[in-house]
């Protein structure tokens, strides 16, 4: 199982060619507050000087640090940089540059760590990645994280307390990630920030290790054995306690070896039965044993993941398309897939159904059987005409003679005035129609040809051509249901079996009401002198024109004197807005109603049938059948080729990074695989 390090080690060398962090790789994440002894720590791992060191927050971005164990004598025949020595570091930005000098590599990190964060001790989460080769580490992926602090000091950020917060939570809330908790020995167990914060992430403490630094910095007459013991604070990976290096070692350039060798034999003083299980060394190896425990465990998760994500960048990578080779076929092809698309869409066999709303061809069918229809079924026959109004035209339809029946001009004239009301809802579905095909457009370009999004000229092209072939059969559709309703208007068909079948019917009832009111007459009245008005008919002049006198006039030329005294100006006397109508008013007016309303619902049922047909037939239909050609003849031209098909500017790169993506996730998958044809898994 040693062998999964290198391993895990390998597929992070993959995924760092292509700068990605889309996988979650088992590591060790450190975590502690400033001065916890954190950089002693991984010193100690590495065996050299290699870290930052000051007051305050030094380490300022995430330093990803793979120690890799190489054999002395295999170190140069493993390695292609020619450089003498058995200890080197590489950095991932520097690419290929061999660091053999470690105050170098502290330089390289101080100088990294600025250029991003800056010289005002603020933070940054990009990462550096720093690959250790050594004969004398243990193979370890590590996370030195910047130290938890309270307060800012100096042009520290007011927040920098929650920045770094919030940037350690995000390394150690990866589930592949072990927790190294670093705290003092000279505080308070109970208030660790840094068992604080693991336990945020790892509220039982599966990933979580502590190790407790500066034994022997410890009060007089005190010491760690409860700690150590983990009776004051169980961790169920376990606790370790170390001895870092002084800041006078330091200065004094005491190494890490004698450091160590320091370490073992206090421990073997103050804690003798318990210095088996602590110091440096039995840190590397329980890390190492730890971290391959884990890698184990993540893989199969780890397999999946990668098989889902390469799965994803393929589809990708497809949707981005080839590079243009001969633009006239591309052309083309874009440009009759778009109107196979856009005519799809129409009839409902589109690749890609919308399910949150109606589009389409549903769409127009909804508004022609339910919002056109519905609005059609709700203009009210007689709306707009009151009683006044309908006496009103009869009368003016009978001119200076009193007429004998209800005259026909009056109703033409009204039902003429019912049907216009029909043209404008039969507008507003021409309208509708026409948005609908419009969103069509946005709804192909969006879903169905996504190659379209790799050309935006020739998309912005498209949509113009289509928008103005809508815009141009937009007047025609209008126009032809304009026509429709001023066919219906033009020729009032009396005629028509349904209407001639309510007229029947209309009549019947007339007969039948006249009957029932010459039966209710008194027996001595004579049925040819039935009076044709009610008790307060003609006789009093209300059913009559001197019912449109003022009270205490006379008629004209019925005073004394001149033939003109007593006149009354017509004109000037307003006709009467309510009142009884005579019998026969009445009936004449129930007359005209049922006539209107029976040839409007007629009228009704032709336009609700015609306009829909007339839509299609003049936009729709029209649209769909010379979109193609439409297309082709204003695109489909040599001089435009270039133009149309120049990429975005950012495709050629999205295009790139997809594939560099990948073909990481393919050589990730072939590490794996070796895995197990290795038997290591």
């Amino acid at each position: 199982m040693e062998a999964l390090i290198p391993v895990i080690n390998k597929l992070q060398d993959v995924f760092n060619t292509v700068g990605a962090d889309i996988i979650q790789l088992p590591q060790i994440a450190v975590v502690g507050t400033q001065s916890s002894g954190k950089s002693s720590v991984l010193e100690s791992l590495v065996g050299r000087d290699l870290l930052p060191r000051g007051t305050g927050v030094v380490t300022r971005r995430p330093l990803i640090l793979q120690l890799v164990h190489v054999d002395p004598g295999d170190a140069r025949k493993n390695d292609d940089s020619g450089i003498d020595g058995e200890e080197w570091g590489k950095f991932l930005h520097t690419k290929n540059t061999i660091y053999t000098d470690f105050d170098e590599i502290r330089q390289e990190i101080e100088n990294e760590t600025e250029r991003v964060s800056g010289n005002n001790k603020g933070i940054s989460d990009e990462p550096i990645h720093l690959k250790i080769f050594s004969p004398h580490v243990v193979n370890l992926t590590l996370v030195d994280l910047p130290g938890i602090t309270k307060v800012p000091v100096g042009d520290q950020p007011k927040d920098i307390e929650v920045q770094i917060r919030d940037l350690i939570l995000k390394h150690i809330s990866n589930p592949n990630s072990i927790i190294l908790a670093v705290t003092a020995a000279n505080t308070d167990m109970a208030t660790s920030e840094a068992l604080k914060v693991a336990r945020e992430v790892d509220p039982d403490g599966r990933r979580t290790l502590a190790v407790v630094t500066k034994l022997d910095l410890m009060d007089a007459g005190t010491d760690a054995m409860d700690v150590l013991m983990g009776r004051v604070i169980p961790v169920k990976l376990g606790l370790i306690g170390v001895v870092n290096r002084s800041q006078l070692d330091i200065n004094n350039k005491k190494s890490v070896a004698d450091a160590i060798r320091d370490e073992y034999a206090f421990l073997q003083k103050k804690y003798p039965s318990l210095a088996n299980r602590n110091g440096t060394k039995y840190l590397a190896r329980t890390l190492n044993r730890l971290l391959m425990h884990h890698i184990r465990d993540c893989l199969p998760e780890l397999k999946a993941r990668i098989n889902v994500l390469a799965a994803q960048y393929q589809s990708l990578l497809s949707s981005y398309g080839e590079p243009v080779g001969d633009q006239s076929a591309t052309l083309l092809q874009l440009i009759t897939k778009f109107a196979t698309e856009y005519c799809n869409t129409i009839e409902g066999t589109a690749k890609y159904i919308e399910t949150a709303e109606l589009c389409g061809g549903a769409r127009i069918c909804y508004i022609f059987h339910e919002t056109f229809g519905r609005t059609l079924e709700s203009v009210d026959p007689l709306g707009g005409l009151s009683t006044i109004d309908i006496l009103t035209a009869i009368r003016n339809a009978t001119g200076p003679r009193p007429s004998l029946f209800v005259p026909e001009v009056s109703f033409e004239l009204l039902v003429k005035k019912q049907v216009k009301r029909l043209e404008e809802p039969s507008l507003r579905c021409v309208e509708l129609v026409h948005e609908e095909m419009q969103r069509i457009i946005q709804h192909c370009s969006n879903y169905s040809t996504q190659e379209l999004q790799r050309f935006p000229k020739l998309h912005e092209a498209i949509v113009e051509v289509v928008t103005s072939l809508l815009r141009k059969r937009l007047p025609i559709t209008n126009e032809m249901v304009h026509n429709l309703v001023a066919i219906e208007l033009a020729y009032i068909n009396t005629k028509h079996p349904d209407f001639a079948d309510a007229c029947g019917v209309m009549n019947n009832n007339i007969e039948e009401q006249r009957r029932n009111r010459m039966r209710e007459l008194p027996a001595g009245v004579p049925r040819d002198k039935a009076p044709a008005a009610g008790p307060q008919g003609e006789q009093d002049g209300t059913g009559s024109w001197r019912g449109m006198l003022k009270k205490g006039e006379d008629a004209p030329g019925s005073g004394p004197g001149s033939p003109l005294k007593g006149a009354v100006n017509l004109l000037d006397v307003p006709v009467p807005v309510a009142r009884k109508l005579s019998s026969r008013e009445q009936r004449d007016c129930e007359v005209i109603e049922r006539l209107i309303k029976s040839y409007f619902l007629i009228v009704r049922k032709n336009i609700q049938d015609s306009v829909p047909k007339a839509v299609m037939h003049f936009l729709v239909n029209h649209v769909k059948d010379s979109l193609q050609s439409e297309l082709v003849g204003q695109l489909y031209k040599s001089g435009l080729l270039n133009d149309l098909l120049t990429e975005s500017e950012d495709m050629a790169q999205r295009r790139k990074e997809a594939a560099d993506m990948l073909q990481a996730l393919q050589r990730a998958s072939q590490v794996i695989a070796e895995i197990r044809e290795t038997h290591l898994w």
